[in-house]
């Protein structure tokens, strides 16, 4: 499995906001499958409300074609190469080098935990993080 972080993060706070990152980060997160890669998609809470909108905002990105339900809680890829895995949140503190991952998406279900913490590890980003894995 080839691993892909996508992290809106950075592109928030010193894009949009203006300000500098946060030590600590509270969001959301979704992972997302092409064939034999897996992308760790994350945002924060105040970018992307929803896991749905996390996706959305990821196809916009990548071209991928995809459309809301009816009750607009839920966004489905399009192409059935693409599949959603499931979603959580995450909390990453960069003082203590920490990150936490936990809980599931109402749209999506449970993230999938397997492997999740040596890919985190295998990141630059994260590189001597402590991984915490609720679930």
């Amino acid at each position: 499995m080839s691993p892909i972080i996508i992290d809106y993060t950075p592109f928030y706070y010193t894009s949009i906001v203006g300000t500098p990152i946060p030590t600590v980060t509270i969001g959301k997160f979704v992972q997302i499958r092409n064939g034999n890669t897996l992308y760790l998609v994350l945002s924060p809470k105040e970018f992307t409300k929803y896991h749905a909108n996390i996706v959305e905002r990821f196809c916009m990105d990548k071209g991928i074609e995809g459309s809301y339900n009816a009750k607009r809680d839920k966004f489905t890829i399009t192409d059935q190469a693409w599949q959603i895995v499931g979603g959580g949140k995450f909390e990453r503190d960069a003082n203590k080098k920490a990150i936490k991952l936990y809980d599931n998406s109402m749209a999506y279900g449970k993230f999938d935990t397997t492997g999740l913490r040596e890919m985190l590890g295998a990141f630059p980003e994260f590189s001597g993080y402590a991984t915490i894995i609720e679930g």
